[in-house]
């Protein structure tokens, strides 16, 4: 209730926070809220202009420019969520691990993760794209393998820091179990640097998507995605721009909204964030700028 608090006085973050939110339920109700089927070819509309019927106009095939939007939400946000939770939940199994226990266990992971991490993470997708193909299935898996060891590397120095802390000391010369322990303090402590540094990553991930598949290595035709559709609206971006700006500025307002969010969420999950704003505010020069009252004339 506190970050909730503390993210509502931030209009910019809750903006986000409904931005992304809609967005996320516009794209699991997709078939309810899409006015037409996003395959449905007609070439009779084939660039039709937009119109009541058509909000957005129509493609190269006479297909609905927003029913492809709402179902592009799928492959564009939604899929890349399920792959930022799953290589969270390997980085953080991992980086705890690490953090927690070091020693052997440290070096052999920070090993493992300097491994992953020694290749660019666009060379190792191109790889993994070459060995299994194109298809956004592939290069989800791909950002799975390369994500984790960044997860678990930050997670292991937030881990590292907060091991050290008095009370955790003292509750390990308890004699409290390690799973208690990091489930009961550790885990409490970094939920905040993992709530941050996901949101942060998730506005690039969508954006790899949408490159890769404005390359043609993501989803295939006829599937719908916010990159292939910016790809298959490169003939006519001079004759119909409309084609390229609805893409394009779906993927800047979301991309934008998870940015804010993170810089929200940073200052909302950290106390000293918000009382060091909050006198920032009230030092400013601006703020000690008096603005003579208007005189009301009698």
């Amino acid at each position: 209730m506190t970050v909730f608090k503390n993210l509502s006085k931030d209009k910019l973050g809750m903006m986000s926070l409904i931005v992304i939110v809609v967005t996320i339920i516009v794209g699991i109700f997709a078939p309810l809220v899409a006015p037409f089927d996003p395959y449905e070819v007609n070439m009779n509309l084939q660039y039709a202009s937009p119109s009541w019927e058509y909000l957005l106009g129509n493609d190269h095939l006479g297909r609905c420019v927003l029913s492809r939007i709402i179902y592009g939400i799928r492959p564009s946000v939604l899929w890349v969520l399920v792959v930022l939770l799953i290589s969270v939940l390997i980085g953080a199994i991992l980086g705890f691990l690490a953090g927690y226990f070091g020693g052997k266990v440290d070096a052999l992971i920070m090993r493992m993760c300097d491994t992953m991490l020694s290749f660019p993470g666009y060379v190792m997708a191109l790889a993994v794209i070459g060995i299994l193909g194109v298809g956004l299935e592939n290069i989800l898996i791909a950002f799975a393998l390369i994500k984790w060891a960044w997860f678990a590397r930050v997670i292991r120095t937030s881990v590292m820091q907060y091991a050290e802390l008095d009370y955790v000391k003292f509750a390990k010369a308890s004699g409290i179990s390690d799973i208690k322990i990091i489930s009961n303090h550790i885990v409490p402590l970094t939920f905040a640097d993992i709530a941050v540094i996901s949101s942060g990553t998730i506005g690039s991930m969508i954006l790899q998507i949408s490159g890769f598949s404005f390359l043609g290595l993501g989803i295939q035709a006829p599937s719908p995605e916010w990159g292939m559709m910016l790809n298959e609206a490169r003939e006519v971006m001079f004759t119909r721009p409309e084609l390229m700006w609805v893409p394009g500025l779906s993927i800047v307002i979301v991309v934008s909204a998870f940015n804010f969010l993170s810089d929200s969420l940073q200052v909302a999950l950290d106390p000293k964030l918000v009382s060091s704003k909050n006198n920032y505010k009230e030092n400013s020069p601006l703020s000690k700028i008096k603005v003579p009252k208007k005189e009301v004339a009698n």
